[in-house]
């Protein structure tokens, strides 16, 4: 609720801005009447013929009596301002007040007296429906009824053939900053018509929205009103932008790149406008758009801000690359900063921006921004208790979090419920990329630790593995326990067993305690007959996963993990440098990701070096294959008398994978038979399954049920 200080407060603002545009258009109209008061005087320098009466004609031209009628037509009625009812002597020249609208127009663009002139003769009929008539009278034409060249240099003095005709010719301050559009060039360049865009026509007369030709691709950041600390990196960004440096790519590992770029332009006093990289991608050509997008920054007095590079799509060859050349001759007029993950590649525009590294978001700052994005949606106040939910392993820069808090608010409203950690963890999911979905399967965990029956020792493996993806901001960020050579804050397992022990669903319970989705990766997708295709396959990966809050599974990664051999021909060289490679971009990589394995032996020893965690998934014993069993059967399958499970455990060695074959396959039977699940059904199932691993069915096992089965 607004008090009534700041009440009084807003209506004096309001106030003082009415008087200011009230000003600006006062001086405005006041450079026209510089223009009318030129036009009055090139009529009467003209002369008139005399008018005919009964003029067959009428209609088609302006008489000299209309024309002076016109004249004398003093008011402005669309303004509400009224003119001096006579021009009077025309003033030695116009130049606009400091502060105006005008003045820092001329200003930004580097406009002299003449181009303001030549601006305000163009703006007239924009702004004065009489100036069509007069301007149609003084062409001769009375369908032409803008300025001309010609006209215009009339209406400032200036020969036709003098060099004034060249400030209105490509190239100059008026054509190249977009604020002038001369039409008709297939005519003579004396009969062209001058034309102000609507979006400048509307900045003059105090009204800024963006030009609806950049609907997709551009928009203002919302202001920030907090001073950025003096030491912070914004700050020094503020600093360098104001003294000089127009170029800088931000290249940062979390994502925040984008805030610091808001924040350094407010710091050099500028507006930031981002363009949208999926509009980007839309673009088909830069020649239109981009000088579109260079007028409003510096209408606005803006920066312009482009990133993530990573979501602007490089596909097609060339294309992207000379947006991005486009955009950054911009940085003549106006400060120009992209960001992304990747590294800057030289080749992109002409002159080499500054690479300046973007630290890691800090722990401390992410618990912030989840307090402040809870009570903005909350209405809780700036210590909003944000709901349990292991926010600490989702990284995620402030704005992303504002927007999945967001979206989390929104699934609240659905369900009726105050907001929960539930909500939050949906929210974090909604706000992944799809990217990685045409690499990876996604599968959004539905299983807990409850669901896994593992020996105590693999537990406390994963619990590890667990604490590790909590904590990692804390001990390697700002206990600084990460070491150099590049490696980043990624945290990696193997889960090594037999087929079958529980690795698979380990990683989904995994994913699940941490509030992440699992993408298991499609090894069909990745390996690639061709040299170097399963490098860029498992590149894309990668850095698709970097910007995913999700938990990367590799499984079967002996396939792609395996041991280097010793060079004999081409294909044991490019295999090795599939190795090679991977060896460096799992040590760069900063999500979580899961490798599993049959064959813990075939994988070549520097992966396990440059594992986390190791996690062994033996073969259930006994009481545990008991447990599966009875987890496997659930709770809602009827069950008959003679259903034996400790006989089923004891004597069968089953993985975890097969009995629940079993399971599913004896309630096939079961549901077929329209009864409770025998002992017989159930014996039944596990010869098929038996059959379908290649093992013998001996008497021995099965006992005096094999018979009854049968």
């Amino acid at each position: 609720m607004t008090s009534v200080a700041e009440g009084a407060g807003l209506d004096g603002r309001r106030h003082a801005t009415a008087d200011s545009r009230a000003a600006e258009l006062r001086e405005l109209l006041g450079g026209l009447a510089l223009v009318e008061h030129r036009v009055h005087r090139l009529i009467e320098a003209r002369g008139g013929a005399e008018q005919v009466e009964q003029d067959p004609y009428r209609g088609l031209y302006l008489s000299d009596d209309e024309v002076a009628r016109i004249l004398a037509d003093r008011p402005d009625a669309s303004t509400g301002l009224r003119r001096s009812d006579s021009v009077g002597e025309e003033p030695a020249g116009f130049l606009p007040d400091d502060g105006s609208r005008l003045a820092s127009l001329a200003r930004r663009f580097g406009l002299d007296r003449l181009d303001v002139e030549f601006l305000l003769i163009a703006l007239a009929p924009e702004v004065d429906s009489r100036f069509e008539r007069l301007y149609a009278y003084l062409n001769d034409d009375v369908t032409r009824t803008r300025a001309t060249v010609g006209l215009a240099l009339s209406l400032v003095g200036l020969p036709q053939a003098g060099h004034g005709r060249f400030r209105l010719t490509e190239g100059a301050p008026l054509l190249a900053g977009g604020l002038l559009v001369v039409q008709d060039g297939d005519r003579p360049m004396l009969t062209r018509s001058l034309r102000v865009p609507d979006r400048v026509i509307g900045h003059l007369l105090g009204h800024d929205r963006m030009d609806p030709a950049l609907a997709g691709v551009l928009r203002q950041a919302a202001g920030d009103d907090e001073d950025p600390d003096p030491l912070s990196l914004a700050r020094r960004l503020g600093v360098a932008l104001a003294a000089g440096p127009r170029l800088i790519y931000l290249r940062d590992p979390d994502g925040d790149a984008g805030r610091q770029a808001v924040a350094a332009l407010a710091a050099a006093h500028r507006a930031a406008l981002i363009v949208d990289p999926v509009g980007w991608n839309t673009m088909p050509e830069s020649a239109e758009v981009v000088p579109l997008i260079a007028r409003e920054a510096r209408l606005r007095a803006a920066g312009v801000i482009l990133g993530p590079l990573d979501r602007v799509d490089f596909a097609r060859p060339g294309q992207h690359t000379r947006l991005l050349r486009d955009l950054a001759d911009l940085a003549e007029h106006t400060p120009v900063l992209f960001h992304g993950r990747r590294e800057w590649d030289p080749e992109w525009t002409a002159e080499l921006p500054i690479v300046v590294p973007v630290p890691p978001i800090s722990g401390a700052t992410r618990e912030a921004a989840w307090s402040a994005a809870v009570a903005e949606v909350t209405g809780e106040g700036a210590a909003a208790t944000v709901p349990e939910a292991n926010l600490a392993a989702y990284r995620l820069s402030p704005e992303q979090v504002r927007r999945a808090v967001g979206a989390a608010a929104g699934l609240a409203l659905v369900d009726g419920a105050p907001l929960n950690g539930a909500h939050l963890r949906a929210g974090v999911r909604a706000y992944n990329a799809a990217g990685l979905d045409r690499l990876a399967r996604r599968i959004t965990p539905a299983v807990g630790w409850d669901d896994l029956v593992l020996p105590a020792s693999t537990r406390r493996q994963l619990s590890e593995l667990l604490l590790r993806a909590v904590h990692r901001d804390t001990v390697l960020g700002r206990w600084r326990m990460r070491p150099g050579g590049g490696r980043g804050r990624g945290v990696l397992a193997l889960f090594a067993g037999e087929s079958g022990t529980g690795k698979t669903m380990s990683a989904e319970v995994l994913a699940a305690e941490l509030g992440l989705e699992l993408y298991i990766v499609d090894l069909s997708t990745v390996v690639d007959k061709y040299v170097g295709e399963t490098e860029k396959n498992l590149d894309r990966i990668f850095t698709e996963a970097a910007g995913v809050n999700g938990v990367l599974l590799f499984d079967e990664a002996d396939a792609i993990f395996g041991r280097r051999s010793e060079v004999r021909d081409s294909h044991d060289k490019h295999a090795n440098m599939e190795s090679a490679y991977l060896l460096q971009r799992m040590e760069s990589f900063d999500g979580i990701a899961v490798l599993t394995t049959n064959l813990r032996a075939n994988l070549d020893e520097a992966f396990i070096r440059r594992l986390d965690v190791v996690a062994d998934f033996p073969m259930p014993d006994a009481p545990q294959r008991l447990a599966l069993w009875d987890r496997c059967l659930g709770t809602e399958l009827p069950r008959a008398d003679d259903l034996d499970l400790r006989f089923c455990a004891e004597s069968f060695e089953l993985a975890g994978g097969s009995i629940r074959a079993c399971a599913l396959t004896a309630a096939y039977l079961a549901a077929e038979a329209d009864a409770p699940l025998s002992m017989a059904q159930l014996i039944n199932a596990i010869r098929q399954e038996y059959r379908k691993l290649g093992r013998l069915v001996l008497a021995g096992e099965f006992g005096t049920w094999l018979e009854t089965s049968e």
